[in-house]
């Protein structure tokens, strides 16, 4: 695998894209990643060349996001996590990344659009109250997530349809979500390893990307620590509504 011209224009925006959505701004962004950085490696070599990238991008969420939290959220979801992680590595050879997504896709939209309905449409009763925690729907949406985020690099949907029903604080929300996702992406680097995806080419190429995550990671926390709670759920229901589409259209692509 050349570096050269054409992979870089593939993998700066993709590194970009996926960098913003670390940063706190959304999953939308981060499902792009791969399938630009696809256009001119193969997936799977794609993927493997993202995870580093993803450890560096959680250190430095997790150093811009060190103050907010919400340890509750994360300590009823992470068991679930591990689990589907686990479960991923088991069963990989046998299901379909297309069918998880499709899955995933489905319920995305319809939470989404159940959120915009009750937010916007007259005599829908306004926006629900906010929930709280379930611990057996915690494990399976943790579950889940684990699982997406292993097989198809599709965690967050799973993960915002449990939590953005609890209407946390912004910065606790993206708080926790940043822990998650970072102990989830460590824990994925043992079978990856396992399975012989991160060889030497590919840790090179990660690493000449470092830079650009670091930066577009950084902005992403930007844009949200300054954004109000009256935008930040509207445009973070958005983002999960358009993740939906894209893993719509990936499965029946």
């Amino acid at each position: 695998m050349p570096l050269d011209l054409t992979f870089f224009l593939a993998a700066i925006p993709a590194v970009i894209l996926v960098g913003l959505s670390k940063g706190g701004f959304g999953g939308a962004f981060a499902l792009m990643g791969v399938p630009i950085l696809a256009l001119v490696v193969d997936p799977l070599q794609a993927a493997a060349i993202f995870l580093p990238i993803l450890i560096v991008m959680d250190i430095v969420a997790l150093w811009a996001w060190r103050n907010d939290n919400d340890r509750r959220t994360l300590l009823i979801l992470l068991p679930g996590g591990i689990v589907g992680i686990a479960l991923g590595w088991a069963t990989s050879a046998y299901v379909s990344p297309n069918v998880l997504k499709f899955v995933i896709a489905v319920s995305t939209i319809l939470f989404a659009a159940r959120y915009f309905y009750q937010a916007w449409w007259p005599h829908a009763g306004g926006e629900a109250p906010p929930l709280p925690h379930r611990p057996v729907r915690a494990t399976l949406w943790g579950t889940l997530s684990g699982y997406a985020s292993f097989v198809a690099h599709a965690g967050g949907p799973p993960f915002q349809i449990y939590v953005l029903p609890l209407k946390l604080d912004p910065r606790a929300y993206t708080g926790a979500s940043v822990r998650f996702f970072a102990l989830v992406n460590a824990i994925k680097l043992i079978p990856y390893f396992a399975l012989g995806a991160l060889d030497a080419e590919n840790l090179v190429a990660s690493a000449t990307l470092f830079p650009v995550a670091l930066v577009a990671t950084m902005l992403g926390a930007w844009i949200i620590r300054n954004l109000k709670t009256e935008v930040f759920y509207p445009l973070t229901y958005g983002l999960a509504l358009v993740t939906g589409l894209k893993l719509l259209w990936d499965s029946l692509a």
